[in-house]
């Protein structure tokens, strides 16, 4: 079940693609069997052009029934299996730069000549909104392991779906976890099974969309996975 659910979740696009043209296949045979339904003079013409028409009609049922299928187990069933999500591997900056630890005593010599500078807050996180949407649990910069809850809010006009995703920092491809339904007022927004990613940094964002598909706004906070990958 994880491997066909992996399977489905690698290739959608291609899943996409490949009954896009097989519709447009489908849609010509319909076309061109009505017409000649239509043009018809004998029975026989009559009953073989209608044959054409309902097997072209059945196979655009069965392509629309596999392009619900594959949305459906992309958008809710996967993303609540753990075994189903792609592990994402961290990636060597080969670029970064080294830190280094002052040992005890450099550090209160440093500390004793310097005048102490107030601790900086620790930023809710980028492009959140307060009372409309953020994520409260986890917090920015907190480490995670095993399942977790998320608790937010997303409270937006014309909201109809959220969803929440995690991606590497400074990654464009994002990891759906899960996706919900409407508004939330500081409430779980779903569960999250950290053990599927490799131990890292990661950001963690939450997006509000409208019944169109439109985004209404994002709220990303930077966390750090912990936990050890499942195998």
């Amino acid at each position: 079940m994880e491997d066909a659910l992996r399977f489905f979740r690698t290739y959608e696009y291609v899943i996409y693609i490949l009954l896009g043209a097989l519709a447009i296949w489908e849609i010509r045979r319909f076309m061109l069997a009505w017409e000649e339904m239509r043009q018809a003079a004998f029975g026989l013409e009559r009953e073989n052009a209608q044959t054409r028409l309902n097997r072209a009609a059945t196979m655009l049922v069965l392509i629309l029934f596999f392009a619900i299928a594959e949305f459906t187990m992309v958008t809710f069933v996967a993303p609540t299996v753990p075994g189903a999500n792609p592990l994402l591997t961290p990636t060597i900056d080969l670029l970064a730069t080294p830190t280094y630890t002052l040992g005890p005593s450099l550090v209160s010599d440093v500390e004793s000549d310097e005048t102490p500078v107030p601790p900086t807050p620790t930023p809710v996180g980028e492009g959140c909104i307060y009372s409309q949407l953020e994520i409260t649990d986890p917090k920015n910069g907190d480490s995670l392991s095993g399942q977790i809850t998320i608790i937010g809010t997303v409270d937006m006009p014309n909201l109809a779906f959220y969803k929440y995703e995690v991606a590497r920092p400074g990654e464009t491809i994002w990891l759906p976890i899960q996706a919900g339904r409407g508004a939330v007022r500081e409430a779980t927004l779903g569960e999250w099974y950290t053990n599927t990613l490799q131990p890292g940094e990661y950001v963690l964002r939450l997006v509000a969309t409208d019944n169109e598909g439109t985004t209404l706004g994002t709220c990303q906070i930077q966390i750090y996975v912990n936990s050890e990958p499942v195998e």
